[in-house]
């Protein structure tokens, strides 16, 4: 046997030893409307196949999903598997107009795709319009066959989904806001696994129980399904240990409390070390926006030890134990976290860099145009709110989806001039002059060759006001190589880099009045959106796209479009 066919038959035997485990998991969605009481009142809810939260999809490395998408509710509806890297399969990624155009009310679509090289704690949810506010599940990522957990097996597993609840359609809400240009309405509740908790009216009987034992550790899969709300969690009186995120390993570190962008995902063990009781975990508000109203309530689920469980105890079950909540705007918190995280193993970054690439990220006020009555503008001084990225406001194409348009070269639908660097510099985190709170909209992507080296740095403006954006990568995994406040530096804060072994993660919580700066490769032919992750910001246009280039061969090309993507 020749030395090229002993290679080629040793992979053959290696595909197949890793094909072999591997399995094609088929599932059916039903959208569709359902009665859901909480607080109170009962709702025409939209959620997948009845349930609320959605039903939590477990795999393992290598395995094949095909979910099947049937929408028997009103509104359109697509599903995006986020942080799903969907090699090759950018047809099956989910953001409506952007790679597919939604599956209208009646019809159906079948996302089929691979998860390959991802272990750990995704989810799935809707990408059209609000629905995601009630449609959303947890995406479990086993180890493939044979192996296991880099850390003690758990005993137990539990997903923890954080969410947020208005007591009214929610689609109604987003409607509403878009017609005034104010800001949306608030939430009036935030959920663990769809119940809001003790703390909430009418909703104590529901309440989420997360089973312990004395001696085990379990596995929480902590997930922030918020809306628009970055969330601090805690357990009282327990440490966590986290040793996972956006399904990457890290390196074990503990902690009293997480901070979850919406969108982030959170692995921690939760020892069963404290006297046998109840225990509250709570999440609140992460407020970093001065001045914007916000939902202030409290969210609880319980930590029960069995032995003080009902069942134990005839129903005299103790009052659980609250913990005491980080501030509503404590960033040092949210920064001492944050910068807590490391790759588990040595993280193989990219260093010579092809595009060096500088993106503002914040909101903006537009004027009111000429031809709207009052009441359509009711931001601040009588303007409209908005968003951009390098003063570009996106603006989604609505009679085809960029991919189709890219794949079929239909033109007129996008252009590539997306800005490499903000068109005006300026004091990004001062104080700013009016003239800068305009930007102007367009659909602007930006190429990337196959396999270029990308670093990006993010950073955040005081227009109208910092925050801490949580912005979220399709289609990529990419390496968070330094975090800071201020305007970024690049004489002075290239030495604060992390080449080493940085966090891998598809979403990065840029601080409020500062900056982060991410790098991957561009190794993943589509059409792929970055935006920002808190769902009133991406309405008003706080998002961008890259056009990454096919490559040479099959192995580095987007396979053709399945036969029943949907038509706009």
């Amino acid at each position: 046997m020749g030395i090229f066919n002993k290679f080629s038959f040793i992979f053959l035997v290696l595909f197949l030893a890793l094909s072999a485990n591997a399995e094609v998991q088929r599932h059916r969605f039903v959208i569709q409307a359902t009665k859901v009481k909480r607080l109170c009142k009962t709702h025409n809810t939209i959620t997948v196949n009845g349930m609320f939260p959605g039903p939590t999809l477990e795999i393992k490395n290598g395995d094949t999903l095909e979910v099947q998408v049937v929408n028997k509710a009103r509104y359109n509806v697509t599903i995006h598997w986020h942080g799903v890297r969907q090699m090759r399969t950018g047809w099956a990624d989910g953001p409506e107009f952007v790679t597919q155009c939604p599956i209208r009310p009646g019809g159906s679509y079948t996302y089929r795709f691979t998860v390959q090289g991802q272990e750990g704690t995704l989810w799935w949810h809707a990408h059209s319009s609000w629905l995601r506010a009630t449609v959303y599940g947890a995406l479990i990522i086993r180890p493939r066959e044979g192996k296991s957990y880099p850390f003690p097996k758990p005993k137990r597993e539990t997903p923890i989904l954080l969410g947020e609840w208005w007591d009214t359609n929610p689609i109604d809400v987003v409607r509403e806001a878009t017609r005034t240009g104010a800001a949306p309405n608030a939430s009036d509740a935030y959920t663990i696994n769809a119940q809001p908790g003790d703390l909430y009216k009418c909703s104590s009987k529901e309440t989420t129980i997360a089973p312990i034992d004395s001696g085990e550790t379990n596995l929480l899969r902590v997930i922030n399904a918020a809306l628009n709300q970055p969330l601090f969690f805690k357990v009282a009186n327990h440490k966590l240990t986290v040793v996972g995120a956006d399904a990457s390993y890290t390196k074990p570190f503990t902690t009293s409390v997480l901070m979850l962008g919406p969108g982030q995902t959170t692995d921690v063990l939760i020892r069963g070390d404290q006297p046998p009781s109840r225990y509250y975990m709570a999440a609140r508000a992460y407020q970093s926006a001065q001045n914007a109203p916000f939902d202030n309530t409290t969210t609880t689920a319980i930590l029960e030890y069995k032995s003080a469980s009902c069942a134990a105890k005839k129903c005299n079950a103790p009052t659980p134990i609250m913990p005491s909540l980080p501030a509503y705007n404590d960033t040092n918190t949210v920064t001492a976290f944050s910068q807590s995280f490391r790759s588990r193993e040595k993280a193989e970054v990219p260093t010579d860099i092809d595009e060096s690439l500088f993106f503002t990220i914040g909101l903006g006020l537009n004027n009111c145009p000429p031809n709207f009555r009052k009441r359509r503008c009711q931001g601040p001084n009588g303007t409209r709110f908005t968003a951009s990225m390098n003063n570009v406001s996106f603006v989604l194409p609505r009679n085809f989806s960029l991919l189709q348009a890219h794949q079929q070269g239909i033109p007129g639908v996008f252009t590539t001039d997306f800005p490499a660097n903000p068109p005006l510099k300026f004091d990004y985190t001062g104080n700013l002059s009016r003239s800068l709170f305009q930007p102007v909209p367009g659909t602007k992507l930006y190429k990337l060759k196959y396999g270029s080296r990308v670093q990006i740095v993010l950073q955040d403006t005081s227009i109208v006001t910092p925050e801490n954006h949580p912005i979220h990568l399709h289609g990529y995994d990419f390496y968070i190589i330094a975090q800071g406040f201020g305007n970024f530096d690049s004489k002075k804060d290239t030495s604060k880099f992390n080449l080493v072994d940085p966090p891998m993660r598809n979403t990065v919580g840029v601080p409020v009045n500062g900056w982060a700066v991410i790098r991957f490769v561009a190794d993943n032919p589509g059409v792929w959106i970055m935006h920002c992750h808190l769902d009133v910001h991406i309405n008003w246009g706080l998002a961008m796209a890259f056009l990454v280039e096919n490559g040479v061969g099959e192995l580095q090309t987007i396979q053709p479009p399945p036969p029943d993507l949907p038509m706009c």
